[in-house]
């Protein structure tokens, strides 16, 4: 998300009560080079104005207090910066504000209490500079993460796409299989199969443009297509769908399904020599389940099948894969891990709730009351995974 033009941290990690709001200013503060004590604004709450230029980064914060407090970051240089307020010590970061453009003033709130203080600048094309430790006696301080770099999220990233490779493989195995189901014009069986070849492709999460144009070829619908359902360019597994819940013919389908499994095969077969994006590793787990609740508890994907929510516990289980991998760099940094990992064990117990055999019970089929409990569960999740993807996102600490 975006907030004033920077990227949003999720209010679970950085808010009020030691969160992080990085916003817009709504107008420039007044900038001298002097130092100038913490003053108090409309919002009630302290304000101190901090120079981040390279040569003077941290000038400005000479009279400290406890609490929660705004400091108005200037630029006065000639290029972007990016702030953090770290602990000298540890580096572990209390906020940060992305993007501070040249000539240009934005807040950063905090709460800051008992401990040291420094802010560190980090400069387009530039080495970072860390400004002078600022101590603060008394008052409790809100949280910290010390940094995660791209060197650090290589790991879990080669080990997730290694994951996501034997994924692959499956999906070809299941896809061939739906093939020959309708090569043979068994539409029931066929109708049978579909679930599963689709399920284990939507765990693999294809989120934040993960397969490229590929998934568009796999997994697209017919949104944006001028003749719909009847368009030529709408292929793979919800053409499939359409086709076999609308009584579509197996001579109809052979063509469809060969596209389908020629585009798995080749996606399964160039993913070897993909190099995934270290750096996505984090937005991936909270991009999977906000596509979920865009699309699959909105019924924008439903082409007859009625699977949404069996998508749904897809979605979950790709997303607690990608956490997994994450967990050794989270387990230091996300104070509620374990609240995390709870409640997503409790989505799929409610997911669960509406499998029937080798069935799902359809959207529409909710009462009101379900279709709250589903999207609020979910939603909830969204918020907290949106605290995975600020802390993963990498860092430039020198």
């Amino acid at each position: 998300m975006v907030l004033s033009g920077l990227t949003w941290r999720s209010p679970r990690l950085w808010g009020v009560t030691g969160v992080v709001l990085v916003c817009l200013a709504a107008a420039l503060v007044a900038f001298t080079h002097g130092s100038r004590p913490a003053r108090a604004a409309s919002d009630g709450m302290p304000h101190t104005t901090v120079e981040v230029s390279a040569g003077h980064c941290g000038r400005g914060w000479t009279s400290p207090v406890s609490g929660v407090q705004v400091f108005d970051l200037h630029n006065p240089s000639d290029g972007a910066a990016e702030v953090f307020l770290e602990d000298p010590a540890s580096q572990a970061v209390y906020g940060e504000v992305e993007d501070i453009g040249p000539g240009t003033t934005r807040e950063l709130t905090v709460r800051v209490g008992k401990g040291s203080y420094a802010f560190k600048c980090v400069p387009d094309d530039a080495d970072a500079v860390t400004g002078p430790t600022v101590r603060i006696a008394t008052g409790k301080r809100g949280p910290a993460a010390a940094p995660i770099t791209e060197h650090d999220l290589i790991p879990p990233a080669l080990a997730y796409q290694k994951w996501v490779g034997d994924g692959l493989a499956e999906v070809v195995r299941l896809t061939s299989r739906l093939r020959d189901d309708i090569d043979r014009g068994d539409l029931a069986r066929a109708r049978t199969d579909w679930l599963p070849a689709h399920l284990e492709y939507e765990r693999l999460g294809a989120a934040y443009d993960a397969f490229g144009d590929a998934d568009a070829a796999i997994n697209a619908t017919d949104a944006g297509l001028a003749g719909g359902v009847r368009d030529k360019d709408f292929t793979g597994f919800h053409r499939i769908e359409y086709g076999l819940w609308h009584g579509q013919s197996a001579t109809t389908l052979r063509a469809p399904v060969d596209a389908l499994v020629e585009a798995v095969t080749s996606l399964r077969d160039s993913w070897a020599q993909t190099r995934m994006d270290p750096a996505q590793l984090g937005l991936r787990a909270h991009e999977i389940l906000e596509n979920t609740v865009q699309f699959e508890l909105t019924g924008r994907t439903d082409y007859g099948s009625g699977s949404n929510l069996a998508t749904a516990r897809a979605n979950l289980d790709g997303t607690r894969e990608v956490l997994s991998r994450l967990r050794p760099l989270l387990a230091t940094r996300y104070a509620d891990l374990a609240g995390l990992e709870g409640e997503l064990d409790q989505a799929g117990r409610r997911l669960d709730g509406f499998r029937h055999g080798s069935g799902w019970t359809p959207l529409d089929r909710l009462s009101r009351t379900q279709r709250e409990d589903v999207n609020a569960v979910l939603g909830d999740l969204v918020e907290r995974l949106a605290s995975v993807a600020t802390l993963c996102d990498p860092r430039r600490t020198v």
